[in-house]
């Protein structure tokens, strides 16, 4: 089967979405489809273009299992305005949907959201080449964007609702993460059958545990201290505030050093509010080939969601930590899709989201509970193995594509 797959981050960037979708086209690959990307040049690291890739609005390549093609993502830097970036976005969509229309036929279109902007972009696409459209949710957009208080317009939170509806009602089908996701867009798709669970996947050959002694924690300067890491975006999903008040909490014990792994656009406010916190470390993106050796080095491993934010969004580094074998403190929404995993796998603690008295002694009981943490770990891992493996999910997708083909074949 010929498939476009429209995305905005693909292997070598970093970005959390874009190790997923590449791990999507991989095992599609394996199971011997022809794939186009369409993707931007690699810019999520310092949110620009980087080295190596700069100077060209795009660049294509050829592939043993198809071609990529790189568009510029019209985004100067991480402090670009919200305005500047929907611009931006809207931009990079167009051309993506025009590079996506262009060439041979192509027998299915996979987009994913977000940004909701190659939703359309799909769609324009699905239309050139007559094929069915999959939509592919990671967050669903406007919601994350209006419970983290970075739109509050009206007029355009109206707009972003009009096209996220009908983004769906163009999709021939569409795959969400988690059933809390599925319930959400429950009642704005018109024929709900539309909806699948799908959850991201991990590869777990190529992230195992491993051990903790290694040259990332040597860069951090530790040895047997328990490190307790955070890696991922800082932005404004994710309340790091917690987890510095975590940190002071816990300053006179010099045995637990607190690691924020990552950038984003709130990570030079958490640096200046942590200046006179001396156990709290901040490190910047590592390659993707250091993956592994990052979240081995962590004993302990935190995802924090603002509330009303659990049954929007799954972060994907879940279920890399499961993998890793490493235990999880989830500061999340009772009853949504982290919580259920993190208690019921055994892999770690869930306590409700804004809750620092909870998050502070859940984090405690693990710090002095080794024993407790190598049985999460475990766990965690068994449970990545059995429910995560790349194989199991790309048969899904591909059982998916060829049933929409079959449908587009019958009177």
């Amino acid at each position: 089967m010929r498939i476009t797959v429209i995305c905005p981050h693909f292997a070598p960037d970093t970005a959390p979405t874009g190790q997923v979708i590449t791990e999507i086209v991989r095992e599609l690959q394996n199971l011997g489809h022809h794939i186009h990307v369409v993707t931007s040049l690699p810019w999520y690291r310092n949110h620009s273009v980087e080295d190596g890739w700069r100077g060209r609005l795009f660049a294509t390549e050829k592939t043993s299992w198809g071609r990529i093609t790189r568009i510029h993502p019209f985004i100067s830097n991480k402090r670009t305005n919200l305005l500047a970036r929907a611009i931006a976005f809207a931009l990079f969509s167009l051309v993506t949907a025009l590079a996506a229309s262009i060439g041979r036929r192509t027998q299915l279109i996979l987009a994913m959201s977000p940004p909701l902007t190659l939703a359309p972009a799909g769609w324009i696409a699905a239309r050139r080449h007559r094929a069915p459209l999959v939509l592919n949710i990671q967050d669903v957009h406007p919601d994350a964007a209006i419970e983290t208080g970075t739109l509050n317009d009206e007029r355009v939170i109206g707009l972003l609702k009009r096209l996220e509806i009908f983004s769906y009602r163009k999709a021939d089908a569409i795959t969400v993460l988690s059933r809390d996701l599925k319930e959400r867009l429950s009642n704005r798709v018109e024929d709900e059958s539309k909806i699948l669970v799908i959850p991201n996947f991990v590869d777990t050959e190529r992230i195992y545990p491993a051990e903790k002694h290694n040259s990332y924690r040597e860069e951090l300067g530790v040895t047997d201290e328990t490190v307790v890491l955070y890696a991922g975006n800082i932005g404004f999903s994710q309340p790091l505030e917690i987890v510095l008040e975590a940190a002071q909490h816990l300053a006179h014990r010099d045995d637990i050093l607190f690691v924020i792994n990552g950038n984003g656009s709130r990570r030079a406010h958490l640096e200046t509010a942590s200046e006179e916190i001396p156990n709290v470390t901040f490190m910047d993106y590592q390659p993707n080939s250091r993956l592994n050796e990052v979240l081995a080095c962590g004993d302990i491993h935190i995802i924090p969601l603002k509330p009303g934010l659990g049954s929007i969004s799954v972060p994907s580094k879940l279920y890399s930590i499961l993998a890793a074998g490493r235990p999880v403190l989830a500061s999340v929404d009772p009853g949504t899709e982290i919580d259920a995993v993190v208690t019921q796998s055994g892999a770690g603690r869930s306590v409700r989201a804004g809750d620092t008295e909870a998050f502070i002694a859940a984090l405690e009981a693990l710090i002095d509970d080794p024993n407790g943490r190598a049985a999460a770990g475990l766990n965690a891992r068994h449970f990545a193995e059995e429910w995560l493996s790349s194989e199991a999910i790309g048969e899904t997708y591909n059982n998916l594509f060829f049933e929409l083909l079959e449908q587009r074949k019958s009177p």
